[in-house]
């Protein structure tokens, strides 16, 4: 079998639980599903070169380094058609990179420059920091599809997301946005057409106690693998 090699772009540190996580989850999807993985960890201040993974996770702990870099590395994922997965942060900069590159708008993200005009993603009315919610899947979306439920109860770490003025205008633009809480904001965004494009503000890797990887997690590093199944031997 092939290894399916992962970028994991994001500033690595002890300090965030996501970051800790991840590689365990990546050793369970080897033991249960036989699934080879290689995961390499890249800085934001140095994305260059992603069009050779397999599969690119956008993980959290933002602030990052490099917000222009982590917008490229989404942009890498999309028109590459690379499998992506983008949790919290992730989410964020995967919707700032589309309303910047495919629809021209001029907007910001509030945590990484609070002095703009034009804000895509703001504060959260209630922070999510250390919460779990709600969230409503679509119908027949690739979320739901993984899931297996129109209705799950997620972990987050968040303090940012999306502007809901903005939604019309993402969606008529090609987004789908596909989950959402109780309230209707955005929690989930999928990009039609593409192999394997999923965001969410949810962290599906902090769920359990890390030993049995989420169906999302999972279903990012099966597309990574098929990837890389495609790949003709060095």
């Amino acid at each position: 079998m092939t290894i399916a090699r992962i970028a994991l772009v994001g500033d690595r540190s002890p300090d965030v639980q996501s970051h800790t996580r991840i590689p365990v989850l990546f050793d369970a999807l080897r033991e249960r599903d036989g699934l080879l993985l290689d995961a390499y960890w890249i800085p934001t201040t140095d994305t260059g070169g992603l069009e050779g993974f397999d599969g690119i996770w956008m993980v959290p702990g933002s602030p990052y380094r490099s917000e222009a870099d982590a917008v490229d590395a989404a942009r890498t994922a999309r028109e590459a058609g690379i499998p992506f997965l983008g949790t919290c942060a992730g989410l964020q900069h995967a919707v700032l990179e589309y309303a910047r590159n495919v629809l021209g708008l001029r907007v910001a993200h509030a945590e990484n420059d609070p002095d703009a005009g034009d804000f895509l993603l703001l504060p959260l009315a209630c922070s999510l920091v250390g919460h779990e919610d709600t969230v409503h899947l679509t119908p027949g979306s690739l979320a739901e599809r993984i899931l297996g439920t129109e209705k799950t109860v997620e972990r987050y770490f968040c303090n940012f997301g999306l502007n809901a003025d903005y939604v019309p205008a993402l969606q008529a633009g090609g987004l789908s946005f596909t989950g959402h809480d109780d309230a209707g904001q955005v929690r989930v965004l999928e990009l039609p057409g593409h192999p394997f494009f999923l965001a969410t503000l949810f962290q599906p890797e902090l769920a359990g106690d890390g030993t049995r990887p989420h169906p999302v997690v999972a279903a990012f590093a099966a597309a990574a693998a098929a990837r890389a199944g495609t790949r003709a031997p060095a």
